[in-house]
């Protein structure tokens, strides 16, 4: 079967060294990145894996139950892998060893659940969001229900701890002292941080200079925890600009550090074992609607920017065909505008940070600098399964503009008395699209996956109340 490297489906190990060395070095604020064009000047050649035979762009039940993911090369169909310098190989080999040994670690489990049990406070409750529904009910009195899965109530305020946690046992086991993160709204970090100081552990978080600057309370925060909070200028001095730096350091110190990646992106295995981490959001959310309806829910709503707190929700749920899956991106001022961060709706195939997925990028494969007023949505990559679910058919994905955000973000505090992040604030924006062509008693859970107090500062410019 013969591809063209602009088109790659799936590669074998030999050809990750050979991408690595396509112009990956040579960008210091892309760092690890291949636009489309390079894929198209290149003249890789590259074996495709059984898995490649089996791919189709829609979703058709029986084929995707049978289809790994990832794939034992960390693909998710042509997307994902390892992208990168073969001096994080051995690292990220070790990393998927240990891994694969404590899903079947029973004392590990039960210590993972312990902690998430009693210093997290799972599980997070599935909350039946009355006002809110009655705002959608039509006049005929007919309309679906909105349940808000609770990721807000968790320790630190987000989901983002559920992640944190398993992964600094893992770091443990791997015998590794000195931790690094990257962070956009601060949620990621400040969890990273509460986990390192919960653990004794050296913590260093890397933030976009703007990033500091709109989410000042969580550099307080992850200061006051302990955490060395180091600022990045280069670039847009966002988000991708962080996860930059932070995988420049672990380059460097790879022998006595753990990158605790905060999304479902990077090189294999993050973005498998992020999600799984993050499963259990899904998990208690099955658990839970049989419990008050005695069924699945039929939507599945979160916000998306790299992805993880979507992925927790969805991958539970992924093999059920019946219940559809929405992801909702940043807007930003619009999709017609260039200040935007609609990674799925606007973005084509290349890598960024490690592995392949859809990208905001140039005719030149040169990557479009992202725009939301949510910082943790201000990034120009997505996780590579979000862009198999896409291409698959098997998920869609809409946006929400930083108006229509900030309107949600509004509308819930006073419907409901919650103040959602602004992240959630972009899916509970879709909310207003999506309620009005959904049958009658509709079951909707959308991920409230973070709580608001670190965006008040933000709002306060744009809101009048």
């Amino acid at each position: 079967m013969a591809i063209s490297t602009n088109h790659v489906t799936s590669l074998s190990k030999p050809c990750i060294s050979s991408f690595t060395t396509l112009k990956v070095l040579s960008k210091p604020n892309n760092y690890f990145h291949l636009g489309r064009s390079e894929f198209k000047r290149s003249s890789i050649s590259c074996n495709v894996t059984a898995e490649a035979s089996t791919l189709t762009i829609n979703a058709k039940e029986n084929d995707f139950k049978t289809l790994q993911r990832p794939n034992s090369v960390g693909r998710f169909g042509k997307f994902g892998g390892k992208y990168v310098p073969e001096t994080l190989i051995p690292a990220l080999t070790e990393l998927e060893a240990a891994f694969h040994a404590i899903t079947v670690d029973q004392d590990f489990q039960k210590e993972l659940e312990g902690i998430l049990k009693d210093y997290v406070g799972r599980e997070s409750p599935l909350y039946f969001a009355e006002r809110l529904t009655e705002h959608y009910r039509r006049p005929n009195g007919e309309g679906p229900h909105i349940y808000l899965k609770r990721e807000d109530l968790n320790h630190t305020g987000s989901h983002k701890i559920n992640n944190a946690i398993g992964q600094v046992l893992l770091a443990k086991r791997l015998g590794k002292k000195r931790i690094i993160a990257e962070t956009g709204a601060g949620q990621h970090g400040v969890a990273t941080a509460t986990v390192c100081a919960r653990f004794g552990l050296e913590c260093i978080v890397y933030m976009g200079a703007q990033d500091m600057e709109r989410q000042a309370l969580n550099v307080f925060r992850m200061k006051l925890l302990g955490a060395e909070v180091r600022g990045v200028h280069a670039g847009t001095a966002t988000l991708k600009d962080a996860t930059s730096e932070a995988i420049r350091d672990w380059v460097t110190n790879v022998d006595s550090t753990h990158y605790i990646l905060g999304s479902v992106a990077g090189p294999h295995p993050y973005p498998m074992m992020v999600r799984e981490f993050h499963a259990i959001i899904g998990k208690e959310t099955r658990r839970q609607a049989l419990e008050k309806w005695g069924g699945k829910p039929d939507v599945l709503v979160a916000c998306v920017g790299g992805g993880s707190n979507a992925m927790g929700l969805f991958h539970e749920f992924v093999d059920d065909f019946d219940v559809k899956l929405v992801g909702v991106e940043a807007a930003g001022h619009g999709l017609d505008s260039d200040k935007h961060a609609a990674t799925l709706t606007k973005g084509e195939v290349g890598v960024l940070h490690g592995a392949m997925s859809f990208l905001l990028q140039d005719d030149d494969g040169q990557i479009i600098e992202p725009h939301s007023i949510s910082a943790g949505l201000d990034y120009p990559g997505v996780g590579p399964e979000h862009s198999f679910l896409k291409e698959r058919g098997r998920a869609e994905y809409h946006s929400a503009t930083d108006d229509e955000a900030l309107e949600a973000f509004k509308r819930v505090s006073r419907l409901e008395g919650i103040i959602p992040a602004l992240e959630t604030s972009h899916a509970l924006a879709y909310l207003e699209k999506l309620c009005p062509s959904l049958p009658d008693k509709t079951k909707v859970v959308l991920s409230c996956s973070g709580r608001g107090d670190k965006d008040v500062h933000t709002a306060i410019k744009y809101l009048q109340v």
